[in-house]
């Protein structure tokens, strides 16, 4: 009988030198202590990459403008490199903490840095560029790119790393790994607008959350996995996270000197006055020692005090021709309407109805403002509302005001596009006396006429009878519009207005009112008649679910 041969002995692999890659970590804790310590590490950077998404969309909205189209460049672009990041970390996953404690060493430097690289191209180079290439687009579009791929990246590696402190299906793993992940976005998404953005800004708020991402990353690489990782790769680790601590921590501590310096270079050196309001960011420049008074909201002139008065006087007071007892601006919280308005005997109650409280306070408070506006803060016949014009409107009563007077920012600017469509017409139609006139600042017409005339379609769509009119003169040296890359060339140079009645209005001045500095019934003709002349026709009417406002 033939004997059975002897079982082979097993094969063992041989030992590595450092740890196996991809074998099963080696943790100073307790298995399901180290998942926690992961899965809270994959929720603080989920947190930190959300808010990176939301500061580049805010501050991209802010320098560039309009805000639908930044916001689908930054997002489609980064989800698209977040798949291409999840590919390109395959790769690093049999090297899965060093890859990712390096992973969020660069992004914390790169999201972190982000808002001062856009906000310093914006301010010093004055380079717009197109949508993808050039001045602070392009560089929105890298830097949307870079931070995508780094965050797809890290999910691979999270992936890997949490499975091998404790091996289970990958439906759960991927389970556990995305409700931290959205988890953690939720709070980055609530953070952001809450608490980081009016209690830091967005360039404080920006390199906190970098320092935020990096102590995340390297604690967890190097407390919980350090036992996987070489000597050498421990100290590199442990210095690339000190000089990018120390380098946010720089940033941080410029951040002031850094704003000064480029407020100085986008509003020249005469700033005096520079906040952020809950809404929005208010600078005013000049207004001493014979300069005149600018302001600037977000960026955009809204007041020159070489040309207000222009502006001003075509809007108020055409439509001031007729009944005019009570009044209602919506806007205007600079008061310079109101001034115009207050000009006009007869005048029994103006209601100002201002989104910003802090443009009001700055209107009663500075000197040069106040005085420019004639104080119009003190007549107790003003009445000023803190709200949103729309939703003030709803609650209105009907047939309130002889005059309404929208002295609102251009047509197309997103925040304000609602407040230029059908559905606002129909409500300011309904606030005005049956005699009543209603006046639209509806942007410039040389340089934008399709949404000059989208404003004149869409009021009369309202049920409203039009007559349009422009005034030129327009200090052209600053975009107020909602493209901040438009150049000199196609700075604006006139201001439209649209005047609505529920008859047919007529173009006119009050001849009980004292005389307009810049404005004659000849001109103001002349004026209706250069606008006609830009008439742009088959327009269709904007809607709230379909605005129009394009160009």
């Amino acid at each position: 009988m033939i004997e059975p041969s002897a079982p082979a002995p097993p094969r063992t692999a041989p030992p590595c030198p450092a740890p196996c890659a991809g074998g099963p970590a080696r943790l100073p804790v307790r298995p399901a202590t180290g998942r926690f310590l992961v899965l809270a590490g994959v929720f603080v950077c989920a947190a930190c990459g959300l808010v990176y998404e939301l500061e580049l969309v805010a501050l991209a909205s802010y320098l560039i403008g309009d805000s639908v189209t930044q916001a689908s460049v930054v997002l489609s672009v980064m989800v698209f490199a977040m798949g291409i990041g999840s590919l390109a970390a395959k790769r690093l996953r049999r090297h899965a903490a060093i890859g990712f404690g390096a992973i969020e060493a660069t992004l914390a430097l790169v999201g972190g840095c982000s808002a001062m690289a856009l906000y310093a191209v914006f301010a010093w180079t004055g380079a717009w560029g197109g949508v993808w290439t050039g001045g602070p687009r392009g560089l929105l579009v890298a830097f949307s790119l870079a931070i995508g791929l780094l965050i797809g990246a890290e999910v691979p590696l999270l992936m890997e790393l949490i499975q091998r402190i404790r091996r289970q299906d990958a439906g759960g793993a991927v389970a556990d790994l995305f409700a931290a992940d959205y988890v953690g976005a939720l709070v980055g998404g609530l953070a952001f607008p809450f608490l980081l953005l009016p209690l830091l800004g967005q360039l404080t708020g920006a390199l906190l959350t970098g320092a935020v991402n990096v102590v995340a990353g390297g604690t967890l690489v190097l407390g919980l996995f350090r036992r996987d990782l070489t000597r050498r790769a421990r100290w590199l680790l442990l210095v690339a996270n000190l000089v990018v601590l120390g380098l946010l921590a720089s940033g941080a501590a410029l951040v002031g000197d850094f704003e000064r310096a480029a407020r100085q270079a986008v509003y020249g050196a005469d700033v005096r006055v520079a906040l952020q309001s809950d809404v929005q960011e208010i600078v005013l420049t000049g207004g001493t020692r014979g300069r005149p008074l600018d302001l600037f909201l977000d960026g955009r002139l809204r007041v020159s005090g070489q040309d207000e008065r222009r502006y001003h006087e075509a809007l108020v007071h055409p439509a001031m021709d007729g009944p005019h007892a009570r009044v209602l601006i919506l806007g205007g919280g600079d008061g310079l309407a109101a001034r115009e308005v207050l000009r006009h005997g007869g005048v029994r109650r103006v209601d100002v109805v201002e989104l910003d409280p802090a443009v009001v306070r700055l209107a009663r408070t500075d000197p040069a403002l106040a005085r420019l506006n004639d104080h119009v803060y003190d007549d107790p016949r003003v009445h000023v509302s803190t709200a949103d014009a729309f939703g003030w409107l709803r609650g209105a009563p009907a047939a309130a005001y002889d005059v309404v007077i929208e002295d609102l920012p251009d047509p197309g600017i997103t925040a304000s596009t609602k407040l230029y469509a059908q559905e606002f017409y129909g409500l300011a139609r309904r606030t005005l006396a049956p005699r009543g006139r209603l006046v639209v600042h509806a942007g410039p017409v040389t340089t934008r006429p399709r949404a000059f005339w989208t404003v004149e379609t869409t009021i009369r769509a309202a049920g409203l009878r039009t007559v349009a009119y422009r005034v030129s003169g327009r200090d052209s040296g600053f975009p107020p519009g909602p493209d901040r890359t438009t150049g000199a060339a196609r700075a604006a140079r006139d201001w439209g207005f649209v005047l609505a009645s529920r008859t047919d209005p007529v173009l006119a001045l009050d001849p009980t009112a004292p005389r307009p500095r810049t404005l004659t019934a000849a001109s103001l003709a002349a004026d209706a008649r250069a606008a006609l002349r830009t008439r742009v026709t088959g327009l269709a009417a904007s809607t709230l679910v379909h605005p129009r406002y394009t160009g």
